[in-house]
C-alpha cells in the first residue's frame, strides 16, 4: 500500500514538473519572440558604400578623447561620440570643443544603467537627461541615436527611443579594449574583415589611442570613409 501511495505521488510530481517546464518554456518563447518583433536596432551601415564609423562610447577616458580627435581630424575623417551624461557635466568644454570641430554627438544615457531592466521612465529619464546634458554644453541637440549601456537592450527601452525619436545603434564588431589592454588585438578586431557598413565599437583608452593610427592607416589604404554613424546607416552609397 505504501508503496503504492509513493509511486502514486512520484508520478504525480514527475507530470507537475513537466507542466510547469512547458509552462515556462512556452513564456520564455513568447517573451524572445515579442523582444525580437520589437528589436528593430541598427546593427551595421549601408553595405553598398565605402563608409564606416568608429562609434567611440564615452564615459571615462578623457585624457585620450583630444588625440583621438586630432588623429581623426589630421586623416581628413570624422565619427561618432557617444556620451554618457554623467560624463558631459563634468566634461562641457571638450564635449563644445568636439561639437565645434564636426564630431557627431549622440547619446549613450546617463549613469550607464542596463536599459532591459529599467522601467519606462527610468528608460526615459536616462536619455533625456542627457540630450539636455550635451545641448546645454554645446549649443546644439545631439544626433538622435542612442547606444544602449553594454548593449542591454528591451521592450520597453525600444518603445521610449521610438517615443522620442531616437534610433537604437548597436554594433557590427566589438574591438573589447575595455577588457583586453593590447593595440595589436585591438587593431586587428577593429580591421579584420573590415566592409562597407561597418560600426566598430570601440572607447578612449591608452591602447585604443596606441592602435588608432593604424586603424586609419588601413581604413585609408583600403578605400574606406570614416564617417559618422548618421552618414554609414544612410542609403547613399558613396
Amino acid at each position: 500500500m505504501r508503496e503504492r501511495q509513493f509511486t502514486v505521488i512520484v508520478t504525480n510530481f514527475a507530470i507537475i514538473l513537466v507542466l510547469s517546464l512547458l509552462l515556462v518554456s512556452t513564456l520564455y518563447t513568447n517573451a524572445n519572440a515579442t523582444f525580437r518583433e520589437t528589436d528593430n536596432a541598427i546593427y551595421t551601415g549601408n553595405k553598398e558604400s565605402n563608409k564606416v564609423t568608429l562609434m567611440i562610447n564615452v564615459y571615462w577616458g578623457t585624457e585620450y578623447i583630444e588625440p583621438m580627435m586630432e588623429l581623426i581630424k589630421e586623416n581628413g575623417f570624422t565619427t561618432t561620440f557617444f556620451i554618457g551624461g554623467k560624463w558631459a557635466e563634468s566634461n562641457a568644454t571638450l564635449l563644445k570643443k568636439m561639437a565645434e570641430e564636426g564630431f557627431e554627438i549622440a547619446n549613450h544615457g546617463y549613469l550607464h544603467r542596463d536599459h532591459s531592466k529599467l522601467n519606462y521612465s527610468a528608460n526615459r529619464e536616462e536619455i533625456l537627461i542627457t540630450e539636455r546634458l550635451i545641448k546645454a554644453s554645446t549649443g546644439v541637440d545631439p544626433a538622435k541615436l542612442f547606444a544602449p549601456p553594454s548593449g542591454a537592450r528591451g521592450k520597453t527601452m525600444f518603445e521610449v527611443c521610438d517615443e522620442l525619436g531616437y534610433k537604437v545603434i548597436m554594433w557590427t564588431r566589438d574591438t573589447i579594449d575595455w577588457r583586453d589592454h593590447d593595440a595589436g588585438i585591438i587593431y586587428d578586431r577593429a580591421v579584420k574583415n573590415m566592409a562597407g557598413g561597418d560600426l566598430i565599437l570601440m572607447h578612449p583608452t591608452k591602447e585604443t589611442l596606441e592602435a588608432l593610427p593604424n586603424i586609419l592607416k588601413y581604413i585609408k589604404d583600403n578605400g574606406f570613409v570614416l564617417t559618422t554613424v548618421s552618414d554609414t546607416i544612410s542609403q547613399n552609397s558613396q
